[in-house]
Parts: structure tokens; C-alpha cells; sequence
């Protein structure tokens, strides 16, 4: 398998409530919510950087599409994460996560490997790691 992925799709419980969190609180581009015409099928894409993506759908129509059954989501069974590059903006983006309504569930702080990173949840309960990691600075 050629690693191809372009598009990273999260349940969502509410995706106006989403939709403003990651549009309007964490600035992430987007041309607003499609597919409301189709029964299971309103949806929101934002751009993330070159041919990647995040999509929020609802829970309840992921839960359709996929044929698996509505469950608890536990948020630790995968993060996001977001590498910035310097300390200062995982402080800056943990706060705009947090003034735009996130859960900081760990601070920004040093890390055993030499890093800087600390998480938050989104309304949904996603975990979103903000990492400075000095071996892997994005290239921008």
C-alpha cells in the first residue's frame, strides 16, 4: 500500500457545534457543511495542508455508512497531531483551543524526549496533541 491518505474523518456528535469550533475557534478553512440535501450525508471538510484534509461527520451517519454499530468513543484510541514550531506556539495554539471552548486535559510542558507538547479535547472529545518536536519541525 502507497501511503495516500488525504483525508482524516472524525464522528462528530453535533457538526454545527463542530463546525464552528474548528471554523471559527481554531481558524482551519472550509467552505461549510455539504450534503444536507442527502439523508446521512451533510459533512464538512477543512483544509489541513497540501492534499490533506479533515472531514467531520456525524457519528450516526459514519455509524451507517460503515455498517458498525454506534458505540462509547473513548478518546484514547487515537490523537491528532499538530506540530508547530517553537514552544511559543503550542502555547499559543493551546490557548486558542482553549478560548474557543477545547478541554486542556494536560498543559504544555516539557517532554521526556526532549520536546514541548500538551493536549486538549475538542467538543467531541478527540484528543488534538500540540508538539514541538525539535527532530521533526514542519517545513512551512
Amino acid at each position: 500500500m502507497k501511503p495516500r491518505i488525504t483525508v482524516i474523518t472524525i464522528g462528530v456528535d453535533d457538526l454545527e457545534r463542530s463546525l464552528r469550533f474548528y471554523r471559527d475557534g481554531l481558524g482551519l478553512a472550509t467552505e461549510g457543511i455539504f450534503g444536507k440535501e442527502f439523508e446521512h450525508g451533510a459533512v464538512a471538510f477543512f483544509d489541513l495542508q497540501a492534499e490533506l484534509k479533515l472531514a467531520i461527520w456525524p457519528r450516526k451517519s459514519l455509524s451507517r455508512d460503515s455498517g458498525i454499530p454506534l458505540s462509547s468513543p473513548s478518546p484514547t484510541e487515537f490523537t491528532l497531531g499538530h506540530n508547530v514550531l517553537s514552544k511559543t506556539e503550542v502555547d499559543a495554539v493551546m490557548e486558542q483551543a482553549k478560548n474557543a471552548g477545547a478541554v486542556i486535559v494536560k498543559p504544555a510542558q516539557e517532554t521526556f524526549w526532549g520536546g514541548y507538547a500538551g493536549y486538549f479535547q475538542d467538543p467531541d472529545n478527540h484528543l488534538w496533541e500540540i508538539v514541538w518536536n525539535p527532530q521533526l519541525l514542519p517545513q512551512d
